[in-house]
């Protein structure tokens, strides 16, 4: 049911899909009035001239085809400057945007139902009826059109720009980390120690694991009586025989090849559960931002107040109680890694920039206290290492003394 799902859910984001329909539905609306004439009186005909339904048509077919081209030339540049200004990891995240997607399918379909309707004009194929319901449906068509223009106008000053792409990102991340909180173990138990009897289950391919059917694993354990401890979490990159679960019982080819069917590897890495992706991302931008062919601290900044706002959402979402699938044993992802993944590089790239330092001891300072016990160690050690690297790119003495303070005010609430 999960695989289902997760394919369910691709498929409504692949630009494709909504082409498509919108292709469908533009040949069905350009068809239907020649299918619907002859069930109207013929009051229901209006004289709107001998060509005038076939003019507006022409006139259609060719502003929708320069439109559909420009809106795809503009989806596109702002796939690369996305891509270059901030991370390649956003640019699923804008592919998957509902509101360009629409907009293309829009004018496509536009474009198909006023050659399906020029076509069928030339063939005779509407009466009288037929010619006054397909003006109708050109004016309803037509302005459907002008209103997706205006949103596509207004959508395009900030789609594919910097803010854009951070707050896509950090939406992202935040719904994945969310995800994590309620169920660190993906809705099976916590793990345990495995038994050295418990078979290994390789890896038949090479990539990255993306996801886990963890209801899948279930019904395997339940029809063979197994245990199964998963060792490898969405998000890490797997060889060829690379351990993916240990099971405890006896097990044949069927029984591997289900339990490999239940894990996604992939070529690239995605956001589905995967709560370290997101945070990567951000510090990518962060990175990115900080390089001295750029050298904008004030996006490495904006990234750290999104990285603040998702991991505060992590550390406050409550875990569900109970367990789904009591025969699956899931790892969770450490605490200590999404820190790192976050902040780690920022510290890096940022460590001669005393403004991006200030900031970083900031959130670290506004995170440690809300912090549960189990999570100071992480928070206090980041500190830490950022605070090092500061002292070491820095050269003037009232910034290293401002950073002190700042780290050390940091840390006061973890003591």
């Amino acid at each position: 049911m999960g695989v289902w799902r997760t394919f369910l859910a691709r498929l409504t984001r692949q630009i494709w899909t909504r082409l498509a329909l919108f292709t469908v539905l533009a040949v069905a609306l350009a068809l239907v009035a020649g299918i619907v004439q002859p069930l109207l009186p013929s009051e229901v005909s209006v004289n709107f001239g001998q060509d005038s339904v076939s003019s507006i048509l022409r006139i259609l077919a060719t502003s929708m085809l320069a439109v559909t081209t420009f809106s795809l030339t503009a989806m596109i540049s702002a796939y690369a400057s996305a891509a270059a200004a901030g991370t390649p990891r956003a640019t699923q995240l804008l592919v998957a945007d509902r509101t360009s997607q629409n907009t293309l399918s829009s004018f496509l379909g536009s474009f198909v139902f006023s050659i399906v309707g020029i076509v069928a004009l030339s063939t005779g194929y509407y009466g009288e009826q037929g010619r006054t319901i397909l003006y109708i449906g050109t004016l309803l068509v037509i302005a459907v059109v002008v209103i997706t223009l205006l949103r596509w106008i207004s959508h395009l000053t900030n789609f594919g720009r910097m803010s854009d792409v951070i707050d896509r990102v950090e939406a992202a991340a935040t719904e994945a980390v969310c995800a994590h909180s309620a169920s660190p173990h993906l809705g099976g138990a916590a793990p345990v120690d495995v038994p050295t009897s418990a078979h290994a289950i390789p890896s038949a391919q090479t990539g990255c694991l993306t996801g886990i059917g963890i209801a899948a694993l279930q019904d395997v354990a339940a029809d063979k009586g197994l245990c199964i401890h998963v060792a490898t979490l969405p998000g890490h990159a797997v060889g060829l025989g690379a351990t993916l679960a240990y099971v405890e019982g006896s097990i044949d080819d069927e029984v591997v090849s289900r339990i490999r069917g239940a894990f996604r590897v992939e070529s690239h890495r995605t956001y589905e559960q995967d709560p370290r992706l997101g945070l990567v991302a951000l510090a990518e931008v962060a990175s990115r931002a900080l390089s001295p062919a750029t050298n904008d601290p004030g996006t490495a900044i904006e990234v750290l107040d999104a990285v603040q706002r998702v991991l505060t959402r992590e550390m406050t979402t409550a875990a569900q109680q109970g367990i789904d699938f009591d025969k699956i044993h899931v790892p969770s992802t450490q605490f200590g890694d999404l820190i790192e993944d976050a902040l780690r590089p920022i510290a890096r790239d940022g460590a001669a920039m005393v403004e991006v330092d200030l900031r970083l001891q900031s959130v670290l300072a506004d995170l440690i206290s809300i912090a549960a016990p189990w999570q100071m160690d992480a928070l206090v050690a980041a500190s830490h290492d950022a605070e090092a690297r500061s002292l070491s790119g820095l050269t003037y003495a009232g910034d290293i003394d401002l950073v002190r303070r700042a780290a050390r005010d940091a840390r006061t609430a973890a003591s």
